[in-house]
Formats: structure tokens, C-alpha cells, sequence
């Protein structure tokens, strides 16, 4: 059920260092999906999503005395928070033993159908790519074109000028025209 108060990010962040409990239920409510699709494009499994997202709240609300607003917006602290625990379960020996018996059931069943083989591999290509560009301009790629973010839009949610967002943009996609080209 969605939370129907309204907080502005100043009065939110107040709340939450007060271990306010319906501001944190606003937050998961309304910063969830967003986390939620990083987490996915990373992983790409369902149940690992919701589970490194559950962790990563509880992470949020363990660790909010950490957030500094000097230093980013509330949205960009929880992204990095995010990506990192995200990582971290990547690198875990226990995901990489899980990803390599996926990945031998992927094998299967794409040798049954040679079609759907082709599409992954041009979606997982590029993905490998995307982990080549510097973190800041990765995350205005990943929100703009898989989230469906504009460049204002991702402008305001990170904190950052439109023509800083507009430059890392084109940089990052100049890089990945060149990573392409030499695949």
C-alpha cells in the first residue's frame, strides 16, 4: 500500500535519522522500484533482486547515520549503497557457484531454441560493456536507457547540472561506440 504523505527530501532525511518508521516505510515505498531495477540489471534473477533489495533497506536504515547531504542527494546515497552490496553479492563465492549452474541451464535450454540465444547474447554483450565506462557515467546510462529516465530527470535525481549530465552522457556513449567497434 503506498504511503500518502509527502515529505520534501530535507524533512525526509530529518525523519529518518530520528529512526522515524513511517518516513522509512515512504522511502521503501517510493525509492524501492527504482533500486529495485538497478539491482535487476545487474543480476538479472528476480528472487536475487528483491533479496539484495530487502538487504540493502535494511543496510539504509542500519547506516543512515552515515548519509551526509553535503556530500549527494538521499537518492544517489541509496544508489551507491545499493550498487556496491549488489557487487559485493556478485563477487561472493556463493553467486558465482549459483550463476555458473544457471548458466549451464541457460546453455540448455538455448541450444533448444537458437533464436532466443541470439537476442540474449546482443543484451548481455552490451551489458558487459556498460561495466567498462567510469561508475558516473554507467549510472546516467543505466537510468536513461533501461530505466527510461530524460537527461533532466536524471539531472534532479542525482544532484548534478543538465550539461553535466548531457557531457557524461555522450562521453559514455562515444566510449561504448568504441568498445563495440572493437568486439
Amino acid at each position: 500500500m503506498q504511503n500518502l504523505n509527502k515529505y520534501s527530501e530535507e524533512e525526509l532525511v530529518q525523519l529518518l535519522q530520528n529512526k522515524d518508521k513511517p518516513a522509512f516505510v515512504y522511502l521503501y515505498d517510493n525509492y524501492a522500484p527504482a533500486l529495485n531495477n538497478i539491482i535487476y540489471r545487474m543480476v538479472e534473477d528476480v528472487s536475487l533482486a528483491e533479496d539484495i533489495l530487502q538487504e540493502a533497506f535494511v543496510k539504509i536504515w542500519n547506516n543512515f547515520a552515515s548519509y551526509d547531504k553535503s556530500k549527494g542527494r538521499l537518492f544517489t546515497w541509496m544508489l551507491n549503497l545499493t550498487r556496491n552490496l549488489t557487487i559485493d553479492m556478485m563477487r561472493s563465492k556463493g553467486y558465482k557457484k549459483q550463476s555458473k549452474i544457471s548458466g549451464d541451464e541457460i546453455s540448455v535450454h538455448n541450444l533448444q531454441d537458437h533464436s532466443i540465444s541470439i537476442t540474449k547474447f546482443d543484451s548481455l554483450g552490451i551489458r558487459k560493456q556498460l561495466a567498462h565506462l567510469k561508475p558516473d557515467q554507467r549510472i546516467i546510462i543505466d537510468m536513461a536507457y533501461f530505466n527510461g529516465y530524460t537527461q533532466d530527470e536524471i539531472a534532479k535525481e542525482i544532484g548534478i547540472p543538465l550539461g553535466t549530465v548531457k557531457t557524461r552522457m555522450r562521453t559514455a556513449i562515444l566510449e561504448l561506440r568504441k568498445m563495440l567497434q572493437h568486439t
